[in-house]
């Protein structure tokens, strides 16, 4: 694990702006990144949608239910500001999101047409820009603790300039570019992306940059069949209609290691999207629930042999079990000695005080409430 040390505003390409989101984390907080923000709960609409949209409040009632986290011991996500997102964005893309039409495309959710944007903004992207924040928060604690998941996040259909399928800011190039760009020892990094659908976000974001290496393993099949961004796949493994446990996960290990080997990172993000799973309505693929499990293990076992750390994301997933599939994961990841609560022992502060300390947002933010 590194030691964050913070980049000077001369550095790089651009003075860095203030945010909030690399605020320091206390040692007493797992580095598990959530807020009930990022739950899209508006009238019913969100149901129109395949997507589960509280899919991600789910996972944390699991993980309380096993006395794995508690409301005090993970970290509360903060919303990306305006000035966060145009570390990546162009102020061109993010006015068009102040049109309803162009949410309710990228969302896939029409009616959101109908609606003022006011309520768009409050109802469905303040809790995607709630996740955003979140992910690029556990970039920065990835490296400090040597890995960090945050609970939502992984929309690698986005890119600077466009949204789609549901992702309408670019977390994961977000991430990784505050970290090129304000932690020192951080100049490379590795994209293990292994949601069913390609990352075409991220890897228009990342053609011609030298400094990330990028593995996709998809469907070949389904969207969105992005021809140009697939010219930044460094490893690309494209999956058949139905591909089960046996050959999945035997192409994850071997590519996940190849990926490694070939250049090691200073950190790997990992999408690890759950639409893999069989009988999901987008994804095609028929991977069992402790296949998944297992994927989850394999990528984090390569990192923590190499002594990379990792920041996962969860992405796709859009069937109603998937919540307690990521618990699952998350819980065997614990119990394999991949993940711990290392951070928790020996600190002797009161419940109260961590809850107090690990929720960085404004009054009012601590998990009371899923």
């Amino acid at each position: 694990m590194k030691n964050m040390s913070h980049k000077d505003d001369s550095e790089g390409k651009r003075s860095s702006h203030h945010t909030e989101l690399y605020a320091s984390v206390p040692r007493t907080c797992l580095p598990i990144v959530y807020h009930p923000d990022y739950n899209i709960t508006f009238m019913g609409l969100e149901k129109l949608h395949p997507f589960d949209a509280g899919k991600w409040g789910k996972v944390i009632c699991f993980l309380k239910e096993e006395h794995f986290i508690n409301d005090g011991n993970i970290v509360g996500a903060l919303e990306a500001t305006e000035e966060d997102l145009l570390v990546v964005h162009t102020k061109h893309y993010l006015n068009r999101l102040k049109w309803s039409l162009v949410v309710a495309t990228i969302t896939e959710i029409p009616p959101l047409l109908f609606l003022p944007n006011f309520l768009v903004q409050r109802k469905v992207l303040k809790p995607l820009r709630t996740q955003t924040g979140g992910t690029i928060m556990a970039g920065k604690l990835a490296v400090e603790r040597g890995w960090a998941i945050n609970v939502g996040g992984g929309f690698h259909h986005c890119s600077s300039d466009r949204g789609g399928g549901f992702c309408a800011y670019a977390d994961i190039t977000l991430a990784i570019k505050f970290l090129f760009e304000r932690v020192e020892g951080i100049s490379r990094a590795t994209i293990i992306d292994l949601d069913a659908h390609q990352g075409n976000g991220h890897e228009r974001d990342f053609m011609d940059d030298r400094r990330v290496f990028i593995m996709d393993m998809y469907n070949r099949y389904i969207y969105p069949g992005d021809g140009y961004a697939k010219r930044a796949i460094k490893r690309k493994v494209e999956l058949d209609w139905g591909t089960e446990d046996s050959e999945y996960l035997q192409k994850v290990e071997l590519h996940s290691e190849g990926a490694l080997n070939e250049v090691r990172p200073d950190i790997i993000v990992y999408n690890a999207g759950t639409d893999i799973l069989d009988g999901d309505p987008l994804g095609g693929l028929s991977i069992s629930p402790q296949g998944i499990v297992k994927r989850d293990e394999i990528v984090f076992r390569a990192a923590r042999r190499r002594g990379i750390p990792i920041l996962m994301v969860t992405s796709g997933g859009y069937q109603k079990k998937t919540a307690r599939i990521i618990a699952d994961s998350i819980l065997n990841l614990h119990q394999q000695g991949l993940i711990g609560a290392e951070a928790l022992e020996g600190e002797g502060s009161s419940s109260l005080v961590t809850s107090m300390m690990c929720s960085s947002g404004p009054a009012g933010s601590t998990f009371t409430a899923v």
